[in-house]
């Protein structure tokens, strides 16, 4: 059923508009919404509104911006919503195309690296904090906060691009050729959000390491800490992550016929943790039982009396490094992990709404169905029916680290099978690709190549080593992406390329030449 707010946006955005000033858009009348601010800022001028500074590498990208439009509004869906949003125009240059940017954690703030890069390269660009300020980790706006759960959950996201669009056809005076979405982890979510309830949102949609199973993914992260929290013996140390990780490659590596420091495709790796048993006293190098039993609950992930499986466990090989177990897993000590911030703020503040709740007391039996039904319906991005987006043409990749850390790449594999069940394998070849990266942790780092541009990074850019170039060229010229190549950098030299093949495909060496080059591979069906 239309509404009528609905049928008045689509008026504003089918209705002419007059070509529009930077100060001008301060004018703008837009359901639900107000322009606090419309400005020109000169090439090379922005900074971040706030501190801290930013990075050296954020830093240096804003000092190469062109002169841009930058607005900034809120939008009030509901009487408890106070989305601030920005939208950023190119003032000369413009690509005709229009990048809406996510957010990763539970948000909370602009994303203005994101806005920089799509400015750079050459697109119209908004991002929203979903309807709340704070840090990534933390949950407290959500407790006694139903709508704005609902604005984090998929109506934010929404509600920007719609507003954003209008924005953009008042200042250019024409309508954006062709819009695209893409993003990482929630930023994932997102993207499968609005795949499943606004196909006509996005023309072509990148999906990496999605939270899609939202409420399952709060029970990953509270059995991992159940299995090695509650008793301080099952704790495990970051420093024997090498050698859990040593004693992964020992057992897979060569499996895929290069040794080289990645496993190819760990659900194929049968790695056993009692094989790390101390033998004699205990060191970095080995696992006590109660290590081992805390290890083997994280590799299954959890699954209830019944055996059911609330969501898959982690993958062995990538353990170490920044961006490995050691920040989101184990943290500093007990208590200091990413999985902690995000079980404990979710569970407290989204999922059951108690601000004494306590991972310790959590029973997967009870628990799990409790989030679901009450979070469920606002947070879960799992709806395999993707026929709306396949009929009005729309395109979606998706793409998943096999060794992330964060986010089970098993559950992003299980939903792609779930949408090609769902709509056939052929018809769904027709818009939807999955690409599995060896190597790679959460949206990026680990040991294998993670470059692969699957943001827009410049003009530039081809669609065979570019995944949002491959995806735009599949929506503009109807070529669907076939392997795209990925490199592994160490500062600004090239150490590997690979190719990242359509999923169920793997890259194989042909056996000959360097087998740090993608040129020696093949994508192939693994049997």
């Amino acid at each position: 059923m239309i509404t009528r707010r609905a049928l008045i946006s689509i008026s504003l955005l089918a209705a002419p508009l007059s070509a529009a000033t930077c100060d001008s858009l301060a004018a703008l009348k837009l359901p639900d919404t107000t322009i606090t601010s419309a400005k020109t800022i000169a090439a090379g001028s922005f900074t971040l509104p706030a501190d801290p500074p930013p990075p050296p590498s954020l830093a240096s990208s804003f000092k190469k911006l062109p002169d841009f439009c930058r607005v900034e509004g809120v939008i009030q869906p509901s009487s408890d919503s106070h989305i601030e949003f920005e939208v950023w125009l190119p003032a000369s240059r413009w690509n005709g195309k229009y990048h809406g940017e996510g957010n990763g954690g539970f948000a909370g703030s602009i994303n203005f690296a994101g806005l920089a890069a799509s400015v750079l390269s050459g697109y119209a660009s908004s991002s929203t904090d979903t309807g709340h300020k704070g840090e990534a980790t933390d949950g407290r706006w959500a407790l006694g906060h139903p709508e704005k759960i609902v604005d984090f959950g998929y109506r934010a996201i929404h509600e920007t691009s719609g507003q954003s669009k209008a924005i953009i056809r008042a200042f250019y005076e024409e309508n954006v050729k062709h819009s695209y979405f893409s993003s990482c982890s929630n930023g994932g979510r997102q993207a499968l959000m609005e795949a499943q309830r606004y196909p006509a949102d996005y023309d072509g949609i990148i999906a990496g390491a999605p939270a899609g199973s939202f409420t399952h993914i709060g029970a990953s992260f509270t059995w991992d800490l159940q299995a090695t929290e509650i008793d301080p013996a099952s704790y495990i140390p970051a420093d024997k992550y090498p050698a859990i990780e040593a004693a992964g490659l020992a057992a897979c590596d060569a499996r895929d016929g290069v040794k080289d420091g990645v496993i190819d495709d760990p659900t194929k790796c049968d790695f056993k943790p009692a094989a790390l048993l101390c033998q004699g006293p205990e060191s970095a190098s080995c696992l006590t039982q109660p290590q081992i039993t805390a290890l083997e609950k994280i590799y299954a992930g959890p699954r209830n009396s019944q055996g059911q499986q609330i969501y898959p466990g982690f993958l062995p090989g990538g353990e170490t490094g920044r961006n490995g177990w050691e920040g989101w897993i184990s943290g500093a000590a007990p208590g200091k992990s990413v999985q902690y911030a995000f079980a404990t703020q979710g569970g407290a503040n989204l999922m059951f709404q108690n601000a004494a709740w306590d991972f310790r007391t959590f029973n997967l039996d009870r628990d799990v169905k409790i989030a679901d039904d009450a979070m469920g319906g606002r947070l879960n991005a799992v709806d395999p029916n993707l026929q709306a987006l396949k009929n009005r043409g729309g395109k979606l990749i998706l793409y998943h680290g096999w060794n992330d850390p964060a986010l089970a790449p098993l559950a992003t594999v299980e939903y792609y099978q779930s949408v090609v069940a769902k709509i056939g394998t052929k018809e769904s070849a027709d818009f939807v690709r999955l690409y599995m990266v060896p190597g790679m942790q959460h949206c990026g780092g680990g040991p294998g190549p993670d470059s692969f541009g699957a943001t827009p990074s410049g003009p530039k850019e081809d669609s065979q080593h570019s995944m949002s170039a491959a995806l735009e060229r599949w929506v503009e010229t109807g070529i669907p992406p076939d392997k795209i190549i990925a490199t592994k950098y160490a500062g600004k030299d090239v150490v590997r390329t690979r190719p990242l093949c359509p999923y169920p495909q793997v890259a194989r060496y042909s056996g000959t030449g360097s087998t740090d080059d993608a040129a020696n591979f093949k994508c192939v069906v693994d049997k």
